[in-house]
């Protein structure tokens, strides 16, 4: 079985692949952290993010290996991942292997952008997560700070609005809910009420 998971930054998508996953005892795979991953190899090697034939490059020989690296979770790449997530040779690069990913026993869930719609158009369930752009900014203020980031939440929220305005009017899978995907606002729901939406929702899917 395969779970797809869209929706903008912070709105709790990855949190809900992980814990659906444990639930389920499916693999889980946060596709963000592929395009946080080529920026930071880009970043540390001094390449310009403007450079859509070296983000290219690096993505094609991108070590899977190292996602759990904290730094993969900080604004700066979040920010960089968001320019470069937009050249298609990169998201074509990345493909194969997160429909390989998708592919395992007894089941995966993968989330991000643009799973529902092009990673993965024929999942078993598609889930939309949103929140509004305020929330989302709280949450991301929060968890920064939790990591010992010192960075103002309106700086946040207008990175939220700057990414969203972004992935949404891309020519290159613009972020959107797939036309058969569940929509799921989490603004006024804890993680607890949100994980538990979730799973009902793909419990009255899956059926």
């Amino acid at each position: 079985m395969i779970i797809a998971i869209d929706g903008p930054a912070a709105s709790g998508k990855g949190t809900l692949g992980k814990r659906l996953s444990e639930h389920f005892g499916f693999a889980h795979l946060d596709t963000g952290l592929l395009y946080r991953a080529v920026a930071r190899v880009m970043l540390d090697q001094e390449i310009a993010l403007t450079d859509r034939d070296a983000a290219h490059e690096v993505a094609l020989n991108l070590d899977v290996t190292h996602l759990d690296d904290p730094r993969l979770r900080g604004a700066q790449m979040g920010e960089a991942a968001s320019m470069i997530s937009g050249y298609q040779p990169v998201r074509d690069a990345l493909l194969a292997f997160q429909r390989q990913f998708a592919e395992q026993p007894p089941g995966a869930v993968l989330d991000g952008r643009d799973i529902g719609t092009v990673v993965c158009p024929h999942a078993d369930v598609k889930l939309f997560i949103t929140a509004t752009p305020e929330e989302r900014a709280r949450r991301r203020h929060l968890e920064l700070l939790k990591r010992g980031e010192q960075t103002e939440y309106e700086t946040i929220l207008g990175d939220i609005r700057r990414r969203d305005e972004r992935d949404m009017n891309r020519a290159t899978a613009p972020l959107k809910p797939a036309a058969d995907a569940i929509t799921l606002d989490t603004t006024r729901l804890d993680a607890e009420a949100a994980f538990q939406a979730a799973l009902d929702l793909v419990k009255a899917k899956v059926a």
